[in-house]
């Protein structure tokens, strides 16, 4: 997968480098987890000698321990074991677009009152921008640094959300990067090695990707997260939802993966050792810990009836390879199930080798806090003016302008001195930032933001984003006819959409979208309608509406949101967001549950399918849709027409195929086929401006191939009248291929078109012994 080249101005790059090599004092460091120089009780203890290895370090410590002592530590408040200087750790801390207060790890307050927070993640998958990606997992993880130095918060992030937005309707869809599997596996990828760092074998935080796998849906019509049973092909868990786990833990080497709530196929995925100890251990050879979600093995005790017995469900978790729960329930009920001889305490001591290994990487037993890398970070290092516009400048970067008719953007300083700020999310803050925050450093919101460029006038139009009646419509209405342009901001809250709330509709909120035409009916200048919601909005009355002329949708734009907005509406910032999900009308929820898993469209059962890679019908904005206020252009310079894949050892000389048409990706040598595209860029238009190239793949025709697939993207910044030469390379084995209705992934042979924008090549796989790439 290409990765994107980040655009940031000099300063803030400047600021960037500045804050990760200068170091900053002014907090006394937290006391040592454990290992104490000063202990007399661990003074010499192997465990205790960070020159050994981290396995011999976690054996002896293991080796000391009772058993009661151990059961306690598999929980997320895992407790203290005073004797061996052990003090007790709260697991349970969240980063998700910034540090959060969810969680009881974090507590903001003192030294430490708010932390910078970014945009909501899908809004910054928007950007399609990797390195951005990264760049903010490297001020999440410096601030993290600082809180826990401080006594504020802990190493371990339960963080990145990396599901697949399946249905529109998901109300925590806000908190992935979006529908397509290898952008959701790249973000899973790029952002935990931000979290993490790059130190090797150490950590700076430990990251999570969760909820693993198939978990999409929290509470739709009678039917809950705690009860559903996901009824899933092994087609679509190869092709679609393992795909961002698989490169979390392979790409990103995250130190954890959480498992859900849900069952899939009828067994809990925390229970599940085909999922965990054979899939995310065995096969993608996780380095870290296995965590539940939070109580999930109560859940499938007590809610699902599972097991018949606690002491069953907490045998069953440990023996599928959970090594640690978030809830009480492994500290209760573990040492029965042991005396019961459902459980054997080597497999207690494998778990607790997988949590212990991961504190060892982060330092946790090594003493001196001050003396280890990072120890120096404090308060001085939490919400500085770079990361404040690192903030702004992702914001800027994941905002989608879907529709500019005229063109009504961008706003003139000269001639809009007077703006009309109307709608029920004009001069919000904590809606900004969506779920999952933190307690942000500080807020501009759409009316400040705007109010930097030109007088407001200000009418919220609306009382709250639910919009139950039109009392405040007719001072709103006022407010444009006298203004020289409207900007209305409207959509979704967390009342809307959120963690155990999905929606019922794609359709605005209540009476906003009659606020929206009667506003833009009567306002003497421009109106321009901004979007914050995390899911889409089915617009089509504004995209069909020509007095409306132009539509941007935000997403939850983080803390700076207002300051972004304000910057792409006057044109400051030239938009390059592009959606990272489809846009669907009303209409495509009809006939179709939340519950339906399937992928791919039937039509004798009348089932649309999902996502841009197998739907086909009517939609109001495609996935990667956003425009710019110049114009590209591209072309392909330089790629292959043919590419031979080699097969490996006997399957060269065997038959490896279905039909001689698709070989299995385990027998070609992989490592030997990638294809390299170079494409020129111009910039035909007026302005500046970065360009995002979607590369799709279109397969050879086959009942389970998808229409398209994404199969890299590449972001540019191309001056005006200027061109640029981008190289983007295809790993033909990860992207090229498809996965049958057994879950086979494979390389169909044929013709394969590659579609950037308007632009198609056309490269034919054809198998070979020995692999070459012809021009």
């Amino acid at each position: 997968m290409a990765s994107a080249t980040i655009s940031l101005s000099p300063f803030v790059i400047f600021l960037l480098l500045l804050v990760g090599t200068v170091s900053r004092h002014g907090c006394e460091a937290r006391e040592p987890f454990a290992c104490d120089p000063k202990d007399a009780r661990t003074t010499g203890l192997p465990f205790c000698r960070d020159s050994l290895a981290v396995a011999d370090r976690v054996k002896d410590l293991i080796g000391r321990l009772t058993l009661q002592e151990k059961t306690r530590l598999l929980v997320n408040n895992a407790a203290a074991v005073p004797r061996l200087g052990i003090k007790g750790y709260e697991w349970w801390s969240e980063a998700l677009h910034g540090v959060s207060n969810v969680g009881p790890g974090t507590k903001f307050g003192g030294d430490f009152p708010g932390a910078t927070s970014f945009p909501q993640v899908i809004t910054t998958a928007a950007s399609f921008n990797a390195s951005l990606w990264e760049a903010i997992g490297r001020v999440v993880s410096d601030e993290a640094r600082a809180m826990y130095n401080g006594g504020a918060a802990g190493l371990t992030y339960w963080s990145p959300n990396v599901n697949i937005f399946r249905d529109p309707r998901w109300g925590r869809g806000q908190e992935t990067p979006g529908e397509d599997p290898v952008v959701a596996g790249t973000y899973a990828a790029r952002y935990v090695r931000g979290l993490q760092g790059n130190a090797g074998h150490r950590l700076k935080v430990a990251a999570c990707c969760k909820h693993f796998t198939a978990y999409d849906l929290d509470n739709w019509n009678g039917v809950d997260r705690f009860h559903f049973n996901a009824k899933v092909s092994k087609q679509d868990i190869e092709d679609t939802f393992d795909v961002p786990f698989k490169m979390c833990v392979k790409e990103g080497k995250v130190a954890s993966i959480m498992c859900s709530y849900n069952q899939v196929n009828g067994v809990p995925t925390c229970a599940d050792p085909k999922l965990l100890r054979k899939t995310v251990r065995g096969v993608w050879r996780l380095d870290g810990y296995i965590v539940s979600d939070c109580d999930s093995v109560g859940v499938y005790y007590d809610t699902q009836h599972y097991t018949s017995t606690p002491e069953e469900a907490a045998a069953d978790a440990i023996k599928a390879g959970l090594d640690l729960d978030c809830g009480p329930f492994l500290a209760l009920h573990t040492e029965d199930a042991l005396k019961r001889g459902l459980l054997k305490e080597i497999d207690v001591n494998g778990a607790l080798a997988n949590t212990l290994n991961v504190q060892m990487r982060l330092g946790m037993f090594d003493g001196e806090p001050s003396k280890q890398p990072f120890g120096n970070l404090g308060p001085k290092d939490v919400c500085t003016p770079a990361h404040q516009e690192l903030a702004l400048e992702a914001a800027r970067q994941g905002i989608v302008l879907l529709k500019n008719h005229g063109p009504s953007l961008p706003l003139s300083p000269r001639r809009h001195r007077t703006i009309a700020v109307i709608g029920p999310n004009s001069n919000v803050t904590d809606t900004m930032i969506g779920n999952y925050a933190g307690v942000a450093c500080g807020y501009i919101t759409p009316m400040q933001g705007i109010g930097r460029y030109a007088k407001t006038i200000h009418q919220q139009g609306c009382t709250n984003v639910a919009c139950t009646d039109d009392k405040l419509f007719s001072a709103a209405v006022d407010a444009a006819r006298n203004a020289d342009a409207t900007v209305l901001v409207v959509g979704l809250d967390q009342t809307i959409e959120a963690e155990f709330r999905d929606r019922t509709g794609l359709l605005l909120p209540g009476r906003q979208q009659d606020l929206v035409s009667k506003v833009a009916a009567a306002s003497r200048g421009p109106t321009i309608l901004v979007l914050m919601s995390g899911g889409p909005i089915d617009v089509a009355f504004a995209q069909n509406d020509p007095r409306i002329g132009g539509i941007l949708w935000a997403g939850y734009p983080g803390q700076a949101g207002g300051a972004a907005i304000a910057d792409v509406l006057y044109g400051t910032s030239n938009p390059e967001g592009k959606l990272p999900m489809t846009w669907y009308p009303q209409d495509y929820l009809s006939n179709l549950p939340m519950t339906s898993m399937d992928m791919r469209s039937s039509r004798s059962r009348g089932y649309p399918g999902r996502t841009y890679r197998f739907y086909k019908g009517p939609v109001v904005y495609p996935f990667g849709h956003g425009l710019s206020y110049t114009k590209f252009v591209h072309t392909v310079a330089s790629a292959p027409t043919v590419v031979a894949i080699p097969l490996a050892g006997r399957h060269a000389r065997g038959n490896t195929t279905i039909s001689g048409k698709a070989i299995r990706v385990t027998h070609a040598r992989c490592g030997r086929v990638s294809l390299g595209v170079d494409l020129d860029v111009k910039n035909v238009g007026s302005k500046d401006g970065s360009h995002t190239m979607l590369v799709f793949s279109k397969p050879p025709a086959g009942q389970w191939a998808p229409h398209k697939q994404l199969v890299a993207f590449e972001k540019v910044h191309v001056p005006a009248k200027a061109q640029r030469r981008v190289r983007i390379n295809i790993h033909v084995c990860k992207f090229l291929s498809v996965v049958d209705r057994s879950g086979i992934r494979r390389i169909p042979m044929g013709e394969h078109s590659l579609h950037i924008g308007n632009t198609i090549h056309s490269i034919s796989l054809q198998a070979a012994t020995l692999g070459v790439i012809k021009s």
